[in-house]
């Protein structure tokens, strides 16, 4: 049977979307004691954020700000053993955009960064994005190293365990949207889902992965696999706020 639903392929984002995830991963990063401090945190905190687009934008950023803290060890490790950090001419303050870019480029599979229509150009994202291109082949050598020093088959292995526990626990569960009936119907709302390839079930233990459940209690509300999350919340129907994460 033919999927219409696809995973979306990683491309980067507009500029704005670094600089505020570079904003949030600045309040949030671990603080280092100064014994042990090698990567080095200026204070920008002051420096206001850019206005989101809309909810989809504020999301992204959060997602990109927190895999970054996830992962903050290991992206300093790999800025450090491929020498592409300290950088003189990358002043303390965009360290932290340094790490967000550096978690998305390594997520890319280090392929370059798609150029976004009428994107708003920030200067000091384009100045760290040439410089992480022009690293690119010791970067990925840096976390080749990495992972086997570690023996791990994926950067997955570099996560907290408390952290990686909770999100165990947490993709396993089924998520619920809101059908926006000031904007479509419950019935446009399953046919344009049906279009797409899943299918109804009478409850959330008949899934499979392409699969969705009407809530039984309230009519406006679906319910999905965990497994479909990153894929349908770049649907239209999200975008055009027809649907809402609960």
């Amino acid at each position: 049977e033919k999927r219409t639903v696809t995973q979306i392929e990683k491309n980067g984002y507009p500029d704005s979307i670094y600089i505020n995830a570079a904003k949030i991963f600045q309040g949030i990063h671990t603080e280092k004691s100064k014994d042990g401090l090698l990567v080095r945190y200026g204070d920008n905190s002051e420096s206001p954020m850019l206005a989101f687009k809309d909810e989809h934008s504020r999301r992204v950023c959060y997602e990109l700000a927190f895999n970054a803290l996830k992962y903050q060890d290991l992206l300093e490790e790999i800025l450090l053993d491929s020498s592409a950090y300290p950088c003189y001419s990358i002043p303390d303050e965009l360290t932290s955009l340094l790490v967000v870019m550096l978690y998305d480029l390594q997520d890319r599979k280090f392929r370059e960064r798609k150029i976004f229509d009428e994107e708003e150009v920030v200067a000091e994202v384009q100045e760290i994005g040439h410089y992480l291109d022009s690293c690119r082949t010791k970067l990925a050598a840096a976390l080749a190293r990495c992972r086997i020093k570690h023996d791990a088959l994926s950067i997955e292995y570099f996560v907290p365990e408390t952290i990686w526990k909770q999100e165990q626990r947490v993709s396993a569960l089924p998520f619920c949207v809101w059908v926006n009936t000031f904007k479509i119907s419950l019935e446009d709302v399953i046919r344009d889902l049906e279009m797409k390839g899943l299918k109804k079930v009478e409850s959330v233990s008949d899934f499979d992965h392409y699969t969705y459940a009407v809530d039984q209690h309230c009519r406006d509300v679906l319910v999905f696999p965990s497994s479909l999350k990153e894929e349908l919340l770049n649907l239209d129907l999200f975008a055009d706020r027809k649907l809402l994460l609960q």
